[in-house]
């Protein structure tokens, strides 16, 4: 029985072949090989993403619920405290609020009052030039041109045409170039007539801003300027101007003694 095969012993010749080998993988060594190197997809970084993001946001959320964790645990009289405080706050600037304001309608009204004064002191001192004749001045008025071939008007004949155009509202005088002024006066005899001792010689030219409609009517008053002239043999002729230039100034005077009083 040596040489003969046993019944129910396996055949070694085909359990194994010369040259061959098996290698069996565990369970571990099989999911270290599935993890390992690790294969990422596009799909799996954004959802990577995704929860970084809300992780992320719900640290930020507990953060601010952890600041505000210290008014949720107060005691009530602290958090009436800490209403007063901020009352009073609130109060402090409005109060400021209302300083600024009250301020600033001052500052307004005082840069109101200073530009209405300082525009008042302007027109003063343009009407005082003109009244002094040290500013030029225009308007409506008349020109009254007295024309004297005989010689025969004096001094006081064109004062007292000039104390009649004054009565009647003139506002600016000239009269052959020289500006009248308060303390103009008229001197010489016909011929030889001066203003403010300074000669002039007919045509003697008054150039008058006024109202023309009072101006004119003034000196042809029956009696008046216009007819004593004509009896020394003068022309007379009245024109209406409806813009006149007044222009002959008078050097501002220093007064010796007078000073202001305002302050």
């Amino acid at each position: 029985m040596s040489n003969e095969e046993r019944p129910g012993e396996p055949d070694h010749a085909d359990a194994q072949t010369p040259g061959s080998t098996t290698h069996e993988l565990t369970g571990r060594q099989r999911l270290v090989a599935g993890l390992w190197p690790p294969r990422v997809t596009r799909a799996q970084l954004v959802v990577a993403l995704l929860l970084f993001v809300l992780g992320l946001g719900l640290a930020i959320q507990v953060r601010s619920t952890s600041d505000n964790s210290a008014l949720r645990g107060a005691r009530q009289e602290d958090l009436v405290r800490i209403l007063d405080e901020l009352d009073d706050r609130t109060q402090r600037l409005e109060d400021e609020k209302q300083r600024l304001a009250a301020q600033r309608t001052e500052l307004e009204n005082s840069s109101d009052q200073a530009e209405e004064a300082r525009r008042q002191t302007v027109e003063k001192e343009r009407q005082l030039g003109v009244l002094a004749g040290t500013v030029a001045a225009h308007g409506p008025g008349i020109t009254l041109t007295v024309n004297d071939p005989g010689d025969g008007v004096k001094a006081d004949m064109l004062l007292d045409a000039l104390q009649e155009l004054r009565a009647a509202g003139a506002e600016a005088i000239e009269v052959n170039g020289v500006r009248v002024v308060a303390n103009t006066y008229f001197s010489g005899d016909g011929g030889n007539v001066r203003v403010d001792d300074r000669k002039i010689t007919a045509p003697y030219v008054f150039k008058v801003i006024g109202k023309p409609q009072d101006l004119e009517p003034a000196l042809n008053i029956p009696g008046g300027v216009v007819q004593t002239l004509e009896k020394e043999q003068a022309t007379v002729q009245v024109e209406q101007v409806d813009d006149i230039v007044v222009d002959a100034l008078r050097p501002a005077k220093q007064p010796d003694y007078a000073r202001s009083s305002s302050p």
